[in-house]
């Protein structure tokens, strides 16, 4: 039976991340800690936070996401204002606007956490900030990402 220890994971860096968002995720053998570990029932995953970074930006999701800190007290942004997080904490964010979240780490030090969730593709997200919407459906030459303001197409929109 496949197992992962995320005390002993290495993290991975997106060269194209812009700073304030350069979060590390540790893929065991390229692939997500979930899937490493043999499970295709939840979406897993464990980042690490260096100081003054954030994970994503604040957003939503159409499933259930959950957070636990591992290490670290990272800052969490939800729709009612920010609070600081502790080791051990675990934090749930129903779908829709009620679970939009961000996760920062203003300390010092680096911060560690395992994502989990509902999540599969397709999916969809929502940035309120910035106002866009992206849709993964498992084809990445499908994928899109939108801002609202580009206008809504008539479903009948060049249909013959």
């Amino acid at each position: 039976m496949p197992r992962v220890n995320v005390f002993d994971a290495e993290f991975e860096y997106e060269a194209g991340d812009p700073t304030g968002y350069r979060a590390g995720e540790a893929k065991p053998g390229g692939q997500s800690l979930g899937k490493a570990a043999g499970g295709d029932g939840l979406n897993v995953r464990l980042y690490e936070l260096p100081p003054g970074q954030s994970l994503c930006p604040y957003h939503y999701e159409y499933a259930e996401e959950w957070l636990l800190v591992l290490d670290g007290a990272p800052t969490l942004r939800v729709p009612h204002g920010e609070q600081p997080l502790q080791r051990g904490e675990l934090v749930c964010f129903p779908p829709g606007p009620d679970g939009a979240h961000k996760v920062t780490n203003d300390t010092e030090q680096t911060a560690r956490v395992l994502m989990f969730s509902s999540a599969r593709e397709p999916a969809v997200a929502v940035y309120p900030d910035s106002d866009k919407i992206g849709v993964w459906p498992g084809n990445p030459d499908d994928n899109v990402l939108l801002r609202r303001e580009d206008g809504h197409r008539d479903y009948w929109d060049r249909e013959a």
